[in-house]
C-alpha cells in the first residue's frame, strides 16, 4: 500500500425489488458507513444506471474517494461498467471491488434479518479488500491458440476432441504408452456390451 490516506465509497444497489425486497438497502449503508477508512456510504434505487454511477464519479471528484466498493450484482453483468465508471473519473478502474448481494443474498436467503446480516458481512469483506488494491495497467500478451491435455483417459481424449473440434491444435500428454485409461481394458461396455477398444 502507499502511503496515501484511503478514502472508500460504498455504494448499495436496490436493485428494484430484487434486492431491496429481501435486504434492508439502508441498514446494510448505514453499517458500510461505520467500517474503517469509509468516507461515504450510500444507497440507490439502481446503482448502474447513469445517475448511480454519477453518484459514484462526483464522490471520487468532490469527496476525494480513492477506493470504490458496490454492492449489488454479479460483477459478471456491471464489474465492467463500474469500472468504466471509476475509470472515467480519472481513478485507476482497479481500485474498484463488487460484492454480490443479489444472487448471493437476496435470491437465496428468505429471512429478512439473516439476509441484511450476511449482506453486511460481504461488505465489510468488500470494504476490508479494496483497502489493498494496488493500481493496474491493462495490457495485451500474445497467446499460443492450443491447448494441453493432461491424462490420455475417457475424459481426456473427450476433452481433447472437443476442443480440436473448436479448431484449436491440442496436444495430450499420457503417462502410458497407450492412451484409453482404464476403459481400455475392459472387454465390453455397460449397457450397450460395445467393444471398449
Amino acid at each position: 500500500m502507499t502511503d496515501e490516506q484511503i478514502k472508500i465509497g460504498v455504494y448499495v444497489c436496490e436493485c428494484g425489488i430484487n434486492i431491496g425486497a429481501v435486504i434492508d438497502v439502508a441498514e446494510v449503508a448505514r453499517y458500510a458507513s461505520t467500517l474503517p477508512n469509509v468516507a461515504v456510504a450510500r444507497e440507490y434505487k439502481y446503482m448502474c444506471s447513469e445517475p448511480g454511477q454519477k453518484m459514484i464519479q462526483d464522490d471520487i471528484q468532490n469527496l476525494g474517494i480513492n477506493r470504490v466498493v458496490v454492492a449489488s450484482c454479479t460483477p459478471r453483468m456491471h464489474e465492467p461498467t463500474f469500472q468504466n465508471a471509476v475509470a472515467a473519473a480519472g481513478l485507476n478502474p482497479y481500485y474498484f471491488q463488487m460484492t454480490n448481494i443479489r444472487e448471493q443474498v437476496s435470491w437465496v436467503v428468505e429471512d429478512h434479518a439473516q439476509a441484511t446480516a450476511k449482506a453486511k458481512r460481504l461488505v465489510s469483506a468488500a470494504v476490508a479488500r479494496v483497502a489493498y488494491h494496488t493500481p493496474l495497467n491493462a495490457r495485451k500478451e500474445k497467446v499460443i491458440p492450443a491447448a494441453l491435455v493432461v491424462g490420455g483417459g475417457i475424459a481426456g481424449i473427450q476433452a481433447a476432441l472437443t476442443i480440436a473440434e473448436g479448431g484449436y491444435k491440442v496436444y495430450m500428454v499420457e503417462r502410458q504408452p497407450s492412451i484409453g485409461g482404464h476403459m481400455a481394458q475392459l472387454d465390453k461396455t455397460f449397457p450397450t456390451l460395445d467393444c471398449s477398444t
